[in-house]
């Protein structure tokens, strides 16, 4: 790939170059694989970053100078990745939260922990849940307003316990700057203020209406100096007791109240339910990666998150079924590198939906998840590309024993944020946290969004003939997640070489696979590779990020046989990159994230 046609590319992404939007395409806003997690809000080109010793990339300047200056005291990436959180509550509600969930990939320098802070699905649900009385499915809106979709909180606990193994810090030290900017305030941005105008669902809580919109029922001004004393009350409470103070007591009676009382509709979370929640430590999922095309050949060792996350699976599945393809030797301005990219993708996700959900419900196949990533099985699904595109793929067959269980049918999947740090020990991580749809459940408790993460099962629970979806609700279990935190290895020294992720729902996947392939394989700065425009398939149509392709580009995949929808695709990739002399970084202008460090 020639330097100068990223270059162009970045350029493009500044002032927006392509061609807009072909007349005469098909609607996208009925599609429910198109709808997006968040809406767009004004870009803001980012020139990327550059340090020796430490660096926190977040999707938020003031979370991402929270996590700094804990880094400048001492602290770890773990402590870092606390107080940063902690301040996107406050300042990015609508993504993530303490009211949600959160996946985090941890490398102390010799050993790889993910630590899984996924939701729950209360003790009280059932298989049944989102269908109406008469059989049929719920609408998303119907299932996501309200008590019925929120499930049990993980994000705080599963904090708790990453910072007993890693932090440095004492706990309370990490809730100062998120209490002190809830108590004093922080200056409404252009984005909060864009996404609280278009939400529909969010004034019906009288809590969230009071706190978000003026008098008149409009959101708050850009500028605005929001307070929030009800989660700093929250906050100071978690800073003294732990996680304890969320599960138990007052505070979490007040959110069981709130989710089972809900007028128009109610959800089955306990007390109990809150009570009994445990983070679990999990061995990563990695794969080995060496990109065909770079010379001299660099190998790299590829960890992300294991299922309920399908994110590290289709990743590695994409990479992996490119490598068999003339794709490692086609440059991105060629749109056959993306219809062999959209012909993979199509394959990943036909084995997401059929095989992946919580591993201690749903068993892998042929008994461990490495089936679905061995290199004879891609290169079997690589195989299955033609000069025209399949349009929808059919999930493959890892295990010789088959699989009983239906695929999951397509549905919406919503946001997410995503932290990348590096410390001055040697530690390192990625963490992407949830409340999945924009403002969660648009229920409020104490000054914090609850999450609507039970709307990630199925909601139709079998196929027509009985068979069970893999991914459908169950009483405890985790629902499937596209969340991918990455941490990418030299495979040969073991030495740090990238964390990165991103927020999107199901387009995380893409939005990840691009950052790691134009990275390892172009060998594109942090931000370069973040600039790239966004495209993906879930299995349907190919998607290309609006007004980033020319029309030329677009006919020649249309030639090819692609369905192609050009949308709005608001990536929010954060990554950091490890070289001999130092730091670099790169935050997605497509929201408001920031590098920072030393």
């Amino acid at each position: 790939m020639k330097p100068l046609l990223f270059v162009l590319s970045a350029v493009c992404f500044v002032v927006g170059c392509a061609s807009p939007p072909l007349a005469g395409r098909p609607p996208v806003t009925d599609a429910v694989e198109l709808r997006q997690p968040e809406g767009s809000s004004r870009v803001t080109p980012q020139t990327g970053w550059r340090g020796r010793e430490f660096a926190v990339a977040t999707a938020h300047p003031l979370a991402s100078e929270a996590g700094r200056a804990i880094l400048e005291a001492g602290g770890s990436a773990v402590d870092a990745a606390i107080a940063a959180q902690m301040v996107l509550t406050l300042v990015e509600p609508q993504s993530s939260g303490i009211g949600g969930g959160a996946f985090l990939l941890h490398h102390d320098g010799r050993e790889t922990v993910a630590f899984d802070g996924r939701e729950t699905a209360p003790a009280e649900v059932d298989e049944a849940l989102f269908l109406k009385r008469d059989g049929k499915v719920m609408s998303f809106t119907e299932a996501v307003v309200g008590g019925r979709a929120v499930g049990v909180p993980g994000t705080v606990r599963m904090l708790e316990m990453a910072h007993a193994s890693y932090g440095k810090l004492p706990w309370p030290t990490l809730f100062e700057a998120a209490i002190r900017l809830a108590d004093e305030g922080f200056p409404v941005g252009e984005r909060l203020h864009t996404l609280l105008g278009k939400d529909p669902h969010l004034r019906l809580d009288p809590s969230a209406a009071a706190y978000f919109y003026d008098q008149d029922g409009q959101a708050r001004a850009v500028g605005t100096l929001l307070r929030n004393p009800s989660l700093a009350t929250v906050l100071r409470r978690i800073a003294r007791e732990g996680s304890a103070a969320l599960h138990t007591g007052d505070i979490a009676q007040a959110i069981v109240d709130r989710v089972r009382q809900h007028p128009q509709n109610p959800g089955r979370l306990t007390m109990a339910d809150l009570a009994a929640y445990q983070a679990k430590r999990r061995a990563p999922l990695c794969s080995d990666y060496t990109p065909k095309a770079v010379a001299p050949a660099r190998n790299y060792r590829l960890c992300g998150f294991p299922p309920p996350s399908s994110g590290a699976i289709a990743i590695a599945q994409i990479l992996g079924i490119l490598n068999d393809t003339p794709a490692p030797f086609l440059p991105f301005d060629d749109p056959l590198w993306l219809h062999y990219y959209s012909e993979a993708s199509r394959l990943a996700f036909a084995d997401r939906a059929q095989y992946v959900a919580d591993p201690d419900f749903v068993a892998a196949p042929g008994g461990h998840w490495q089936t679905l990533i061995e290199r004879d099985y891609l290169a079997a699904r690589a195989r299955l590309i033609g000069p025209q595109s399949m349009k929808v793929a059919a999930p493959g067959s890892p295990s010789p024993l088959g699989s009983s269980r239906a695929p999951m049918p397509e549905q919406v999947e919503y946001g997410t944020s995503h932290i990348s740090i590096v410390d001055a020990y040697g530690n390192a991580l990625a963490m992407t946290s949830t409340i999945e749809d924009a403002f969660g459940a648009r229920v409020m408790v104490r000054g914090f969004l609850l999450n609507n993460e039970l709307t990630d099962f199925s909601f139709t629970p079998t196929d027509a003939g009985g068979a069970p979806v893999a991914n459908r609700v169950e009483p405890g279990k985790r629902p499937r997640s596209s969340m991918s935190p990455t941490l990418v290895f030299d495979q040969a020294s073991g030495e740090l070489v990238l964390s990165g992720g991103s927020p999107g729902g199901a387009l995380i996947i893409h939005y990840t696979a691009k950052l790691l392939y134009a990275m390892l394989n172009w060998e594109l700065a942090p931000q370069s590779a973040i600039d790239l425009p966004n495209f993906g398939s879930l299995n349907g149509p190919t998607l290309l990020e609006e007004r980033r392709f020319s029309k030329s580009f677009v006919d020649a995949l249309q030639t090819r046989g692609h369905e192609v929808r050009e949308v709005g695709m608001s990536s929010g990739l954060q990554a950091i990159r490890k070289g001999d002399d130092g730091y670099t970084g790169g935050a997605d202008g497509r929201r408001e994230g920031r590098v920072m460090g030393r």
